[in-house]
């Protein structure tokens, strides 16, 4: 579903194009919230004091840029997307932080450029449902970061969940379809992309669900910490 005639999802249209309202339609449709829940997950990656963090899937850094600002001078940051024009807005971004501070990188989740062991904490904000959700290659992307971190390392994924309670639940599915749908898709240009967006988000897994997949993908020591009510969720697990 929400493929085209080539197989592509619809989302790698807008992350390829990076519609100019990209960004603002970030903060309009999770109403100014996501910003305080990356920070958030930012502490999360860099609690363990890492040598080394990979935002994958960094987009247009926004992730990336509480990395910049909470992480010691000695802590070496990397960003990797498959966008080229995401790039080119994360490197006007951390531009702030002076030449070679963080090294953006274009690259595939599925074969990063990375040796095994090079992390020691990835972090991924609202990407991981991309890579995971009705994707056939879902095994093979979170083997890839199993891979780069090394034993010990850390794993943070923000992400859309679903909430415990019903009700709860109802009005965020509600959301989706009829505000988070529509609205992105007018304002971005792109309708395909943000009904497929709405869909992935109402179908997408619990807590206790991305648990258990990363538990079966190796990782150890997962915990998960519910945001607004359970429609997002920060879940941190150990290699």
């Amino acid at each position: 579903m929400f493929r085209d005639e080539k197989g592509y999802r619809p989302t790698q249209q807008i992350f390829t194009e990076v519609p100019p309202k990209y960004d603002i339609l970030n903060r309009v449709l999770t109403l100014n919230l996501d910003e305080g829940w990356r920070r958030k997950a930012a502490v999360r990656i860099l609690e363990n004091n890492p040598g080394r963090v990979l935002d994958l899937c960094c987009g247009t850094a926004d992730l990336t840029m509480h990395l910049g600002r909470g992480a010691g001078s000695s802590t070496e940051l990397y960003g990797l997307d498959f966008s080229h024009t995401m790039l080119e807005r994360a490197r006007e971004k951390v531009a702030v932080f002076g030449k070679d501070r963080i090294n953006l990188i274009q690259g595939d989740a599925g074969n990063m450029p990375f040796e095994s062991g090079f992390f020691d904490s990835v972090g991924i904000s609202f990407g991981f449902r991309n890579l995971t959700f009705e994707n056939p290659d879902a095994k093979l992307h979170i083997g890839e970061v199993y891979r780069v971190l090394k034993p010990g390392g850390r794993f943070v994924i923000l992400e859309t969940s679903q909430p415990a309670n019903g009700l709860i639940r109802a009005g965020y599915h509600f959301y989706q379809k009829f505000i988070t749908s529509p609205v992105g898709g007018v304002l971005s240009g792109n309708r395909k992309a943000y009904r497929y967006l709405a869909y992935s988000a109402i179908n997408y897994y619990s807590i206790p669900e991305i648990t258990e997949v990363l538990l079966k993908a190796g990782f150890s020591k997962v915990s998960g910490e519910p945001l607004l009510m359970g429609a997002t969720a920060i879940v941190t697990a150990v290699k």
